[in-house]
């Protein structure tokens, strides 16, 4: 019995340092920019929670009055996600990206999660309401993994956001957490500690966050983006959010050969992403293909 405490009270003082450094987003900074693409393009800044601040671009596209809010995933930053904006901006939208905190040029905080990706998503659409009204007749938003997750969570609760698209997001934390720890071979008693931490921590319980669960509290339009070949976050998560879906419409586009950051492959299939937009944004036919 003296045996088995000590063997508890060490892993509950390893939890939080594991948890810490394990799932720290590392800062990749971005080293291009929409210029590289023949855009025009403005950097922002944008106020978030806690003081701080996120780095972003804007890409107006000339009279267009709705807006794709798009943001990336862990570890990631809005450069990865340029060679989806490009064209969606030349199909006839304005698009912002920004850096989530901790990542890109974005300010540093305390530590990333899923409900802080989301709203820093959720100021950004804020900050394009206010500083830019109009261009923000109406608003989508695009996020990629946790990004993903983030979009959805956002969009459940914030009625200015009129259609959100969901590239590789997970089904729920709790498995992806599993997942991460399964080659530690680590108890199973050990992934419940480490999941009851990170709930603490981030002040949110997995279940109140899952993609599984956050969709059936959105009522606009879905797209669900997944490759078939993600290796990160199987398909099979993608069917089951869709399986929740409770908006009208909401659907599945899997993606054949792409792999959990598979941009290049998804780029393929922009047209079904403007004709999703189409309507939700500019409401005046078939989002036109435009050059620069």
């Amino acid at each position: 019995m003296l045996t088995f405490s000590l063997i508890l009270l060490a892993v509950l003082a390893v939890i939080p340092l594991g948890v810490h450094l394990g799932f720290r987003a590392p800062r990749v900074r971005e080293q291009g920019s929409p210029a590289d693409y023949g855009l025009a393009f403005e950097e922002v800044r944008i106020p978030t929670a806690r003081g701080r601040s996120l780095f972003g671009w804007l890409l107006p596209a000339p009279g267009a009055q709705g807006t794709l809010v798009i943001l990336h995933g862990w570890g990631s930053n809005a450069e990865h996600l340029l060679p989806l904006a490009a064209p969606l901006r030349r199909g006839g939208l304005n698009v912002l990206l920004c850096d989530a905190r901790n990542h890109g040029n974005s300010d540093a905080d305390t530590f990333s999660s899923l409900p802080r990706f989301a709203e820093d998503l959720g100021m950004a659409v804020a900050w394009l309401r206010r500083h830019h009204p109009s261009r923000a007749g109406r608003i989508a938003v695009l996020g990629h993994s946790v990004g993903a997750g983030a979009a959805l969570l956002e969009t459940s609760r914030n009625p200015a956001i009129a259609a959100v698209i969901s590239i590789a997001a997970f089904a729920h934390p709790a498995e992806v957490t599993e997942r991460y720890l399964r080659p530690l071979r680590s108890p199973a008693f050990v992934t419940r500690l480490v999941i009851r931490y990170v709930e603490w921590v981030i002040g949110h319980r997995f279940d109140a966050i899952a993609p599984l669960n956050t969709v059936r509290h959105i009522d606009c339009p879905i797209l669900l983006v997944h490759g078939r070949d993600d290796r990160v976050v199987p398909v099979a998560d993608a069917r089951r959010i869709l399986a929740n879906c409770r908006a009208p419409g909401a659907r599945l586009l899997e993606v054949a050969g792409a792999g959990h950051d598979s941009v290049d492959r998804i780029e393929g299939h922009i047209p079904e992403l403007l004709d999703f937009l189409d309507g939700v944004l500019r409401g005046q036919g078939p989002l036109a293909h435009q050059d620069e």
